[in-house]
């Protein structure tokens, strides 16, 4: 296989695509986060609570997938770099460092996805809680 600069090229739309959707989740989630946060402090009830310590979790696994994903891109250049320089077998060497990378934030994207489903099966069981409750009359 030739390894050239177009192969750690080819990952940069990605990368980048990856990383626009890793943003706009963790700004959708910091939006909710303030949200939660102005209703726990007018009235601190626990699934409030539990759903902030949620969203805390999961702004901080976004992070992380956010730092892998652009040491992936940097892995990218760099490799691309290298073999501007000549030097292939450190090129394929950071370019392979860089795929990893990249798995490992799609790992924790995965993860991340696992817990957000977790946290909307937990709002929709109390939902459906709410709903079989006899509501109070006045």
């Amino acid at each position: 296989m030739d390894f050239t600069l177009t192969t750690p090229a080819l990952l940069f739309p990605a990368i980048s695509l990856l990383l626009l959707a890793y943003t706009n989740r963790f700004t959708v989630l910091a939006g909710l986060l303030r949200e939660l946060d102005g209703r726990y402090r007018q009235d601190p009830e626990e699934h409030i609570f539990l759903q902030i310590r949620n969203l805390q979790k999961r702004i901080g696994i976004i992070r992380s997938m956010q730092i892998y994903g652009v040491l992936s891109f940097l892995g990218c250049v760099l490799s691309m770099f290298l073999l501007f320089q000549g030097q292939v077998l450190a090129g394929e060497w950071v370019f392979s460092g860089a795929l990893f990378l990249l798995l490992v934030s799609l790992g924790l994207s995965l993860l991340e996805a696992h817990i957000s489903v977790k946290a909307l099966n937990l709002q929709l069981q109390d939902l459906l809680d709410v709903k079989k409750t006899p509501q109070k009359k006045e």
